[in-house]
């Protein structure tokens, strides 16, 4: 089984081909490829964490579109005193498939 642990939008991922992962928004229009860091590499029982060996390992994905989260509802309470805040927030994500490790 082949599979890399990837960097993506801040986080480390682990992705194999054929996965879909959610990540931070990024500027790609849909069905566009992009390119993603790779920081270990497991091809079956070879594991590769060298840097001058992943700086040769090409991990692409297809963008298949933008989408929003799940609403998160932040509240502010202090007791005694009247005061009381609500604010909602929404992730702006991308999802993408792996489409190589090469």
């Amino acid at each position: 089984m082949v599979y890399a642990i990837v960097r993506a939008g801040g986080r480390q991922e682990k992705v194999s081909v054929g996965d879909l992962i959610t990540l931070d928004r990024l500027k790609a229009a849909s069905g566009a490829s992009i390119e993603l860091p790779a920081l270990l590499l497991v091809d079956g029982e070879k594991v590769t964490s060298a840097v001058e060996e992943l700086a040769q390992v090409k991990v692409t994905a297809e963008v298949i579109g933008n989408l929003r989260g799940e609403k998160i509802v932040i509240q502010k309470y202090k007791n005694k005193t009247g005061y009381k805040r609500r604010q909602g927030f929404r992730a702006s994500l991308t999802q993408v498939k792996v489409t190589s490790i090469a």
